[in-house]
Formats: C-alpha cells, sequence, structure tokens
C-alpha cells in the first residue's frame, strides 16, 4: 500500500481486531476463547508480537476465562510459537489428539474440549480419524484446523467432510484455515468463522468472530460478532454515458457513501473500479493519478473511506469519441494489436517469460502468487487481461496527443 496512513492503518488493524475479541469475551463474560489455528501468518519472528499476544491473552486470565488454542499450518512455522510463554489459563493442544475435561459443578455437564495441533507445516490427510469420541453426558467441542472440502485460494489441510465430523458425535466444532465463514448445522453445529481483520482486498467484506451458546440439553446457538476495525470492499462505479469531469466525481462521492453505510468496520479500504461507455474513458486512463487524487479526496470528506487502488474498465469497443481524426489511425493500431499481436504464439510466449520472472522473485506466499492465477487456465486469462488494460493505457496517452497532460493538471 503506498499511502503511508493506510498502510499504518492496516498495519495495526490485526491487533486491533484481536483486542476487540478480548474485549467482546470480556463483556460476555463467555466461558471459554477457542482460536482454531494460525494465530500468526508464517514464519513469524517478532517477539513483540508474541509479547501482543501473550498481554491479551492475560487480560482473560486476570478475569478467570480460559483459552483454547490448537497451531494451525502458519503456526507449525513460526519460530515464536516454540518461544511464547503463555499464561497457565492458556490450553495450547499439542500435536497428539487430547481432551481436556472441563467440571462445571453439580447439577451441570461437564464440557469436553477435543483439540490437535498441526505438527507440521502440512497436513495432506485427514485428522478426525486421530480425534478421541465423544464422552458421554458431556457438552463436546472440537477444535479443528482444516481446508474441509476445499477452498479456491486454500491449499488442502486436514481434509475432511462435515458427515466425518458428525461422525464422532460432537455437539460442536470449531473450525480454522478457511478466510471465509461458514455456519453448517445438523447433527453436530460446525462453524469455520473466517479470520477477524481482512488483510488485503482479496479478503474483502465484513470480518468477524462467533459468539456461541449450547445449553445442557445439546441445542447450539450462533451469533455473528463484528470484530474488524478496517473493512475491504470492492466497489464499482457506472460511468456510462458521463461527459464532464465533475459529473465522474459525484459519481464516487454517490457511491462511496452507499459503501460506507453498508460497511459494518469503522474503516472502509475501497477498491474502485470504473465502468461503462464513456468518452471519459481516455482521460482516465491518462490521468488516472488525479482520478486517484480525486477519489481520496471525496473519501476523506465522507470520512473513514480510504482508496486503495482504482480499476478503469471501461468498453473500449463502444466508446464514443468526437475527435474522429485523432482516433481513426488509434483504431488501426488497436486492430492491429488485437488481431496480429496479442493471440500470436511470439506474444504469448514472452508474456508468460516475464510473468515467470516476476514470479521467481516473489516471496513464498500462496495468497501473492495466486494472484498470477491459480492454475493455467487462470493464469492465461489474467495475463490477456493485463495485457489488454496495458495496450489501452498506452494508446489513451497516444490519444491525448503532446501537451494535452500538462493542460489537463
Amino acid at each position: 500500500m503506498r499511502d503511508p496512513d493506510l498502510a499504518d492503518l492496516i498495519g495495526s488493524a490485526t491487533r486491533a481486531a484481536f483486542s476487540a475479541i478480548i474485549d467482546l469475551c470480556l463483556d460476555e463474560q463467555v466461558d471459554a476463547l477457542i482460536i482454531a489455528g494460525d494465530l500468526y501468518d508464517g514464519a513469524q519472528t517478532s517477539m513483540k508480537t508474541a509479547r501482543f499476544l501473550a498481554g491479551e491473552l492475560d487480560r482473560l486470565s486476570s478475569a478467570g476465562i480460559p483459552a483454547f488454542i490448537i497451531r494451525g499450518n502458519h503456526d507449525a512455522m513460526s519460530k515464536v510459537t516454540k518461544e511464547l510463554v503463555l499464561p497457565g489459563s492458556v490450553k495450547l493442544f499439542g500435536a497428539r489428539a487430547e481432551t481436556h475435561l472441563i467440571e462445571r459443578g453439580a447439577g451441570a455437564k461437564p464440557v469436553a474440549m477435543h483439540g490437535l495441533s498441526f505438527a507440521n507445516p502440512t497436513a495432506p490427510e485427514s485428522l478426525v480419524p486421530r480425534y478421541k469420541p465423544a464422552i458421554a453426558d458431556a457438552i463436546n467441542i472440537g477444535i479443528l484446523h482444516t481446508s474441509l472440502g476445499g477452498a479456491p485460494g486454500h491449499d488442502a489441510y486436514a481434509p475432511c467432510s462435515p458427515a466425518d465430523l458428525e461422525a464422532l458425535g460432537y455437539d460442536y466444532w470449531a473450525l480454522g484455515h478457511i478466510h471465509s465463514r461458514q455456519v453448517i448445522t445438523g447433527r453436530s453445529t460446525i462453524v469455520m468463522p473466517g479470520m477477524p481483520q481482512g488483510r488485503d482486498i482479496n479478503e474483502a467484506g465484513p470480518k468477524s468472530v462467533s459468539l456461541v451458546s449450547i445449553t445442557d440439553t445439546g441445542e447450539v446457538s450462533v451469533e455473528e460478532r463484528p470484530t474488524a476495525l478496517a473493512e475491504f470492499a470492492r466497489v464499482t462505479v457506472d460511468a456510462s454515458g458521463l461527459e464532464e469531469w465533475r459529473d465522474l466525481a459525484e459519481s464516487l462521492t454517490t457511491v462511496l457513501k452507499q459503501a460506507h453505510q453498508a460497511a459494518t468496520a469503522r474503516e472502509l479500504v475501497v477498491r474502485l473500479t470504473i465502468t461503462g461507455a464513456t468518452e471519459l474513458a481516455w482521460r482516465m486512463r491518462r490521468d488516472a493519478d488525479v482520478l486517484l487524487t480525486e477519489a481520496r479526496e471525496r473519501g476523506a470528506r465522507i470520512g473513514s473511506v480510504w482508496i486503495e487502488k482504482i480499476e478503469i474498465d471501461c468498453d473500449r469497443q463502444k466508446l464514443v469519441v468526437s475527435d474522429t481524426a485523432n482516433i481513426a489511425p488509434l483504431q488501426e493500431i488497436r486492430r492491429l494489436i488485437d488481431d496480429d499481436i496479442l493471440g500470436s504464439d511470439a506474444f504469448q510466449t514472452r508474456l508468460s517469460a516475464i510473468a515467470g520472472n516476476l514470479l521467481a522473485q516473489l516471496p513464498n506466499d500462496e495468497t501473492l502468487r495466486n494472484r498470477f492465477g491459480t492454475d493455467e487456465t487462470d493464469a492465461r486469462a489474467r495475463l490477456a487481461k493485463l495485457a489488454r488494460e496495458g495496450v489501452d493505457d498506452v494508446l489513451s496517452r497516444f490519444h491525448a496527443g503532446p501537451g494535452a497532460q500538462d493542460e489537463t493538471r
């Protein structure tokens, strides 16, 4: 994120969300906090992060609230995981399946917490067979880090099905790993709560935790509680028919206000996509930096609205352009590029080589690398889109002519 203020906001948002979770636990006087893995994002080495985590969990400990935690695939890669000393009220499950029984006094069923941590960063096979059977006359809760049946952008970790989980006879399953929320009801209530704070635009939408209540008769109720400091959102502006820059600016204000009202978090981080057939398309591409500044100013006026990026996706085939003398040769260039270059074997080979060189320089981060495609077909489609957008950007500057850019600014 090139905006330093926005980078600072997102850089601290995950910790703010974790503090919000602890506040929720204290306000609701919960019986326990369950974390189903991935407290850390990869090979975390910062002891500052570890001290923050221990301090927040100590707030729970001081209130007499235990925490039950398993390690996920990211935790297994973290050096801090092995060095961190947690409060005594925290139960960190090991790499062998365990059951922790909590007695609740006369007349109340005990609670059996079943958990198992990742010993290694990968778990290609199901871990469900390792869990112990449900304890009779107890509330049984399972904690598992799993990809379930799989999800786009996520590797398969400890795969299993809801039927596999229900077969153990637990009342409730607290899952981790997939970043989007999912609740499955049946013989067991299964909750994949998602994540409490998005980290980039690919994790857009409201983020939350689940407040779960279980009665002695086994009835389970689940409430979604928002926790994110900042919410990412993809917002589309239809610029069809717009001819004046000020009309475009007003359209930006309208859609940003609507997105802000719909958000659940205090701060909204927006990726704008501008679509439609408009005479402004050339100017938007030529003066993309001016447009970004305009959008950011509009967001600042609304308050707590940040513009992360603008994508211009106007339909060039339907553009109405008044400058016919200037556009005719550009149309010919466009035709040559579309017909003779973009689809040629030589161009595709060169484009793939450039993408390959870029990928080789990226860190070993699944989310980052997936932006170049999750498989061969997806990669080709994304590269083709990037190529078309690059052509649009270059031709827009040709269309502007010498000196026109300075006059606009």
